[in-house]
This record gives structure tokens, C-alpha cells and sequence, in this order.
């Protein structure tokens, strides 16, 4: 697993990074955060799994490690 950087938040996370499960391998990248801005609620995030259509899986707040600058680690394994 690459260096992901410092602690971050949801508030910061933009599409892109790479999305990493609690034993290291690569399952995909974020797509897109679910949030509610307003009342600072995170709900979780989407993550791109395939470079094909119809590879989005969400992932719920409560099964995120952390996020980072620069990737996101899963609780769960593969």
C-alpha cells in the first residue's frame, strides 16, 4: 500500500483516491462521498471498482478505518 498521507476528512475527499482494505489490497477508488454538508453528516462513499460500467459498490460510514489525503482504509478485508 502506497503512503496515503495525513488523517483527512470526509469533507475533503474528492474522486480519485484509492480505496484500500484493512489487509492492504487495492479494491478500487472513491467515486463519490455521501454527506449531508448542512448537518455535517457522513453517510459513507461509493467506490469505482471496474474501469467498466456497473462497478459501484457503496461502503457505509461505519465500515471505514480512515480517510486520508491521498487514499481511504476500509475496516473490512477482502
Amino acid at each position: 500500500m502506497e503512503d496515503l498521507g495525513a488523517p483527512s476528512s470526509y469533507l475533503a475527499l474528492q474522486p480519485g483516491p484509492p480505496v484500500y482494505s484493512s489487509d492492504g489490497e487495492q479494491l478500487g477508488k472513491v467515486d463519490h462521498v455521501l454527506a449531508d454538508h448542512e448537518v455535517d453528516v457522513f453517510d459513507g462513499l461509493v467506490l469505482d471498482t471496474s474501469v467498466l460500467p456497473g462497478g459501484q459498490r457503496f461502503v457505509d460510514a461505519e465500515q471505514i478505518e480512515e480517510i486520508f489525503e491521498r487514499g481511504v482504509l476500509l475496516k473490512l478485508d477482502r
